[in-house]
């Protein structure tokens, strides 16, 4: 029985293997069988409308005025028109059929490939419950998560101490964990957004005791990359029952934690502006044209593992690095063990280079690399930046480090676990496969 079992275990991606191989070659004959010499045209026609689009929506967001208007209209009207010279070629279907072939294929290969891979997380511990956790509630996150979720209910039902937060007053939150670790809490926990986990995760990680994230803020992308339930964020209390630990790193910006990322350069200026919050959309496209011909704001420079990145426009450093290899991996770090901290910078200074932005990450004006300690400098005595969420004006040079393994982290035994992601196809190796 076991036997017949891992031959079917074997047989199972070997078949996927071959049928991504199937579909993808089916992709290409359907093209060149029906469409023939014009096939090589329709190729063409399609990257040449991505670039022009690419390179339109960068005049419209370097430019003002009526050429603004013209290159947003440019850039919506170009993707129909390849479609319509599809359809005047009677085309369509053929292109139609031929990219779902290939999608079918990509998808197809990626799962095959993917059971030879382990995403395996940090290991996990088993403790004994917490005796005294203490947990700390903002009403107002999430749109009051709190209260609909009745947190503050279950979690003192589960023995915990719990002080809701004040939205009318700002208040320390590291301060109140701090005399809540005095008065002998073995536990600290946050039901809130990502900045304030992050300011009681760094008192956590000093005092050298477990942290409990309950994802009751907007996007909860550090409980994305803990494997949490983001939609129930009560589930995570279970934790204090029947929970396990998990070694996690911790990244620094001076002497603050983040523990998702902190950002610099165009992003960090137009969230620092007062009318940000009121007119998201009119205060980027006022702001924009400045920042990113460097008509504005400081110039920034990088240097991060032996590399200098020089002026770029945008730069992300996050706590592990995020998956940049696949659209539906990108905003998630499969890892958040691996000791470094991952680095990403934009520098584009026209519309050529936004368009070579479409090859990915090979693209001239994308940097990415991981580093233990990353230094961000400007031409001015301080730069705007946003961490985890929070924008705040820092004094330079900027210094980001990480702590490996720092922080204890106890999350449910049982969870959804983290979405796993696949990179780009190797089509060498499922050719192996298909063939072994």
């Amino acid at each position: 029985m076991h036997r017949d079992s891992g031959a079917r275990g074997r047989l199972v991606p070997r078949w996927s293997a071959r049928l991504a191989l199937v579909s993808a070659l089916a992709a290409v004959v359907v093209l060149l069988v029906f469409a023939g010499v014009k096939s090589i045209v329709l190729l063409g026609a399609g990257l040449a409308g991505l670039a022009v689009s690419a390179a339109s929506l960068w005049w419209a967001l370097t430019l003002r005025g009526t050429v603004r208007l013209l290159a947003f209209a440019l850039a919506a009207v170009v993707p129909p028109a390849v479609l319509a010279l599809y359809a005047w070629a009677d085309l369509l279907w053929v292109v139609l059929v031929s990219l779902a072939l290939w999608a079918l294929g990509v998808s197809v290969g990626g799962a095959a490939l993917s059971r030879d891979v382990e995403h395996a997380g940090p290991p996990e511990v088993r403790t004994a419950p917490p005796r005294r956790p203490f947990l700390l509630m903002n009403p107002r996150s999430g749109g009051g998560k709190v209260g609909t979720f009745h947190l503050r209910e279950r979690a003192e039902a589960l023995g915990a101490d719990v002080l809701l937060l004040d939205p009318a007053h700002q208040q320390d939150v590291a301060a109140l964990a701090d005399k809540a670790v005095q008065d002998g809490a073995d536990l600290l926990g946050v039901a809130g957004g990502d900045g304030t986990q992050a300011l009681v995760a760094a008192v956590a990680a000093r005092h050298g005791i477990p942290f409990l994230v309950i994802p009751a803020g907007t996007r909860n992308h550090f409980a994305l990359d803990l494997g949490l339930d983001r939609g129930d964020p009560s589930t995570s209390l279970d934790a204090l029952t029947d929970g396990v630990e998990l070694r996690i790193d911790i990244g620094y910006i001076g002497e603050r934690a983040f523990v998702n990322n902190a950002s610099f350069g165009t992003y960090a200026a137009v969230v620092q502006s007062p009318a940000y919050r009121d007119d998201k959309v009119r205060t980027i496209l006022r702001t924009l044209p400045d920042l990113l011909t460097h008509r504005r704001g400081p110039r920034l420079s990088v240097r991060a593992a032996d590399t200098v990145i020089d002026g770029p426009q945008a730069v992300l450093v996050s706590n592990n690095p995020y998956r940049m290899d696949d659209l539906a991996g990108l905003g998630r770090r499969e890892v958040l063990d691996s000791g470094a901290l991952g680095v990403l910078g934009l520098n584009v200074d026209s519309a050529r280079q936004a368009a070579e932005l479409l090859s990915g990450r090979r693209a001239p004006g994308l940097t990415t690399l991981t580093a233990q300690e990353v230094v961000i400098d400007a031409d001015g005595p301080e730069i705007e930046a946003g961490v985890d969420g929070e924008a705040l004006t820092l004094p330079t040079p900027v210094r980001c480090t990480i702590r490996p393994r720092a922080l204890r982290v106890r999350v449910p035994r049982h969870r959804p676990g983290v979405p796993r992601t696949r990179g780009p196809v190797d089509w060498r190796r499922l050719w192996k496969l298909a063939s072994s």
